[in-house]
């Protein structure tokens, strides 16, 4: 039997988990526990805060403030990133690093109600529960770092305060600079609608903005002196369409217009368009991203006008790792799911009528999903980390069920006491499942195994979105 195959049958006996190692266990529940009203506040904090990426400079003082002030040293402005951070307590090997993201989304102003309410004094919101990622992240840290502490074991926990996921691949500029080179493994986990420590792996994903030029002139006096830079836009929009009955199934492709000009009487002087590329396999979205660049020089050559793009982000897909999922499934299984209390039913049986379709049914959040492989279409900069080091993650049910990430749904209840519990019970599957490695250093094995069978002996890490540096002000 191979080391990564022996660990995966050990992470799945509770033969592992004696008696004295129960003890243990319930000393870390009961160190969250005491945690829980300072989590609870630190994530509240970030959701009123709702910062941007690489904007998020409120939000990354509260959680590096709440780390320093558990006994952990943080250095702050990590790989050049202004609310990057890295935290670090404990002593010797081995380094089990924690992911830790806080960015909120634009446009997606919500209260912490089960019906659209808009807050006239925000602009953006945590649609993707990314308060409660930071904060559980942080508390899982701290009840592993205060466990080791107490028992005397040798090993060190470090944070990685990670900024602008959505959009801004902060992980991969930290990934670059080598930042997680001496670490043996690496857990987070992610805000959802269901408890779920299954196996995935995401798509690919490379951005840009496409910014056309042209002449403007008076569009019914002398359009033909004119040369709109919004035609070229729409004409490279037509035939990315065009294309898409030529690419693999797998692909995503969408865009948004950023900037179609300023007056209709006006043939628009300059017009952008910024493209998403998505596709399981890296070499794929190269391919299909050239095709797109390719279509916007077409689009500039038969409109007259001057294109130019700038790679905005690139990500990898996240390489599963079996070992340390079935770890986190355990543990996740162990502690069990989440019950609602009469006023928090009442929340969700309000705010489950405005879900479209929804995938489940409100009575899921207390039971954990199935263990099977999932192939999830969006993408994260958590897979360059995923390249670089064995990494695993899972969801805990934050949000009401059936309710879809970036949606208002996801804002508001991810401001109050469900997505709490969800965010204390991923707090706890972390710490719990990271103090088992700590005391099974087999199980790093077999985890780093089956990273390199995985990614393969001769694998060299480049990033997708080259060497640029980061677009600090692509939220502004």
């Amino acid at each position: 039997m191979r080391d990564w195959q022996l660990g995966l049958v050990l992470s799945t006996s509770a033969l592992m988990v004696g008696a004295a190692a129960s003890a243990e266990l319930k000393t870390i529940e009961e160190i969250l526990d005491e945690q829980r009203p300072k989590v609870v506040e630190v994530a509240d904090a970030l959701w009123h805060a709702a910062e941007l990426g690489y904007l998020e400079n409120s939000s990354s003082r509260v959680l590096g403030d709440y780390l320093s002030a558990n006994g952990f040293s943080v250095e702050r402005q990590s790989a050049q990133l202004p609310t990057a951070f890295v935290a670090s307590a404990g002593r010797g090997s081995p380094v089990i690093g924690i992911l830790a993201e806080f960015d909120a989304l634009p446009g997606m102003s919500q209260a912490a109600v089960p019906a659209r309410e808009v807050l006239v004094d925000k602009a953006a919101g945590h649609a993707c529960g990314h308060n409660l990622f930071g904060a559980g992240s942080v508390a899982a840290a701290v009840g592993l770092a205060k466990s080791l502490q107490l028992t005397g074991r040798e090993g060190t926990v470090r944070v990685y305060g990670t900024p602008a996921e959505e959009g801004g691949s902060g992980k991969v500029y930290m990934t670059r600079v080598g930042l997680f080179d001496d670490v043996d493994v690496v857990l987070h986990w992610h805000p959802g609608d269901r408890n779920n420590a299954s196996p995935e792996s995401t798509t690919a994903n490379k951005s840009g903005r496409f910014e056309f030029h042209g002449v403007a002139s008076h569009a019914a006096g002398s359009p033909e002196r004119g040369r709109s830079a919004l035609d070229g836009v729409e004409a490279m929009n037509h035939m990315v369409n065009m294309m898409r009955e030529h690419v693999p199934s797998q692909a995503r492709i969408h865009y948004i217009i950023t900037d179609g000009g300023a007056a209709p009487n006006i043939v628009p002087e300059f017009a952008e368009v910024y493209y998403y590329v998505r596709h399981p396999k890296p070499e794929q979205v190269v391919s299909l991203f050239e095709r797109v660049v390719a279509a916007a020089r077409g689009a500039a050559l038969g409109t007259g006008t001057r294109m130019n793009y700038e790679v905005m982000h690139g990500n990898y897909p996240v390489l599963r790792n079996d070992v340390l999922a079935r770890v986190f499934d355990r543990h996740m299984r162990l502690l069990g799911g989440i019950d609602y209390s009469a006023a928090e039913q009442s929340f969700a049986d309000t705010l489950y009528t405005s879900l479209i379709e929804p995938s489940l049914q409100i009575g899921s959040q207390s039971e954990i999903q199935p263990f099977r492989f999932r192939q999830k279409m969006g993408s994260t900069d958590v897979g360059d980390v995923s390249w670089s080091v064995p990494t695993a993650g899972f969801s805990t049910a934050t949000w009401v069920p059936g309710t879809p990430s970036h949606s208002w749904q996801a804002v508001a209840a991810s401001g109050m006491s469900i997505g709490h519990k969800g965010m204390m019970l991923a707090a706890k599957v972390i710490a719990l499942s990271a103090d088992e490695l700590f005391r099974n250093p087999r199980l790093i094995r077999s985890a780093r195994a089956e990273f390199v069978k995985n990614r393969g002996v001769d694998f060299k890490y480049e990033a997708l979105l080259g060497d640029r540096e980061p677009p600090l002000d692509y939220r502004k």
